[in-house]
């Protein structure tokens, strides 16, 4: 049977840490799917549709890896595509106290899927969506930190800001 990995999150954008974390996971899973999921919380800089068009050009190589957008509960997200793992980074011990909150409850949801928690190689390791965004808002390069069409697809985002706020 084919193991399938869920690498939740609003990936806004998605950066080469998150890249890292796919890229490994494909060692462990047959196929990893990048599902985006609309932010309650969080004001995103993309829409899900830019959102999700980033993506596919960034993992456009790894053809085991694709991306999708969804809404709902992600147990019942990952069940529909038949999926055993939720799969999450952890990059310092500040992401775990809300991860393994997040597991537990997932857990108690579905018994029959895992959460698998990966840490980013050590470069990524304090590389975040919201880090990629405060730097290119007061006008730093993010090369190296995210794929190019994402660096991009940044700078214009904040260049359209700006230009309306002026």
């Amino acid at each position: 049977m084919k193991k399938i990995a869920i690498y939740p999150g609003t990936f806004d954008p998605i950066t080469n840490g998150h890249l890292d974390l796919v890229k490994r996971a494909l060692r462990m899973f047959d196929e990893v799917i990048i599902a985006v999921a609309p932010s309650q919380k969080k004001q995103p800089l993309f829409t899900v549709r830019e959102r999700l068009l980033l993506i596919k050009s960034a993992v456009r190589s790894l053809k085991k890896a694709r991306t999708e957008a969804f809404n709902g509960l992600l147990v019942e997200y990952v069940k529909k595509r038949k999926g055993s793992a939720i799969l999450r980074g952890l990059r310092a011990v500040s992401d775990f106290e809300y991860e393994l909150q997040m597991a537990h409850m997932n857990r108690r949801l579905n018994t029959n899927i895992e959460t698998v928690f990966m840490m980013p190689s050590e470069e990524y390791s304090y590389l975040t969506s919201s880090i990629i965004k405060e730097v290119v808002s007061f006008g730093g390069s993010v090369r190296g930190f995210v794929p190019d069409e994402v660096e991009v697809a940044v700078h214009e985002k904040f260049k359209i800001v700006k230009d309306i706020l002026e």
